[in-house]
């Protein structure tokens, strides 16, 4: 049996026989009109090998030659009257309608819009209005309200918001050095504090000790030792940030001021003040002390030299 597909075919040649045929008896322009509908048929069937696919174009040939031919010699052809006349009303509405125009007024440039984005990010200083000025010096005919309400969707804070110092930033502008105690326990309960200083912008760590007892006296000569061993790593510092723990006495912040160093105290129980410090605590358990048992102080101070060591140099 034939597949749907053949049938249709085939229904289609015996059609096309039909027409030539007929065409063998008759002459004039009737005959000429229709070798150009039955030469069109043709291209639309060989177009694709599946049903016809009928573009504008088609529809406008032959409902041209249509308005010419007589109905009786409108058989057999791809479409019915009915569906000529549904194409001609489609083609005057089509013709006739209008693009349809969003009420209010039109939208902005996309390139003013990120020109916008890039000014107030890159400003955090300036205003709409200033943005809004510099737009306008640079061509842009847009008002100051769009430019504020582009702010507002893309959820950019007004100046005074965006202009806001952060604490990383205050640090980093310092060229601070950060200092913390970690606290460490042994495999027999034992605990040790470990006191090291690390640099805000290079994050470069500085091993300053081990102790059961931090107490203050010991703090203060682990920080002349710091300043003995490695004071060409700090030159550049201006500013030590520490949280407000007892063993950061007095004497402690002379031996920094001495070396030309501000004292940055962070707020109380406000541990994301010292962040810096925080982070590499952090990555200290993560990486050593969560994989490898402890068992005296001397194991300690090499493994936590020998892990300061692979930080800073990666």
């Amino acid at each position: 049996m034939l597949s749907d597909q053949g049938s249709f075919m085939l229904r289609i040649l015996y059609r096309l026989l039909a027409s030539v045929t007929v065409l063998a008896v008759r002459s004039g322009r009737s005959k000429d009109l229709e070798i150009i509908v039955l030469r069109h048929k043709v291209a639309v069937l060989g177009r694709s090998d599946t049903r016809p696919v009928i573009t504008d174009d088609d529809r406008t040939l032959l409902g041209v030659i249509a308005q010419a031919l007589p109905r009786c010699l409108r058989t057999g052809w791809l479409v019915t009257p009915d569906t000529l006349l549904r194409w001609h009303r489609r083609r005057v509405a089509k013709h006739w309608t209008q693009p349809r125009r969003r009420p209010g007024r039109p939208s902005t440039a996309l390139a003013v819009r990120r020109l916008v984005i890039e000014m107030a990010t890159n400003n955090p200083t300036w205003g709409y209005r200033r943005i809004h000025g510099e737009l306008v010096g640079l061509g842009h005919r847009v008002g100051a309200s769009t430019i504020w309400r582009i702010l507002k969707t893309h959820d950019l804070d007004p100046a005074p918001q965006r202009s806001t110092v952060t604490w990383t930033q205050f640090l980093r502008s310092q060229a601070a050095v950060a200092c913390d105690f970690a606290s460490i326990d042994t495999m027999v309960l034992r605990r040790y504090y470990l006191l090291f200083f690390i640099d805000v912008t290079g994050r470069e760590v500085l091993f300053a000790g081990v102790t059961a007892n931090p107490t203050g006296p010991w703090t203060t000569q682990a920080a002349r030792n710091l300043f003995l061993r490695h004071s060409d790593r700090l030159t550049g510092a201006r500013a030590l940030v520490r949280d407000r723990s007892s063993q950061f006495i007095d004497s402690f912040d002379d031996v920094f001021r001495t070396e030309g160093f501000k004292i940055l105290k962070t707020p109380v129980r406000t541990p994301v003040a010292n962040t810096f410090a925080e982070r590499w605590i952090g990555s200290l358990r993560r990486e050593l002390l969560d994989r490898t048992i402890i068992w005296n102080r001397s194991q300690l101070e090499q493994l936590i030299v020998d892990h300061i060591d692979h930080y800073n140099e990666h």
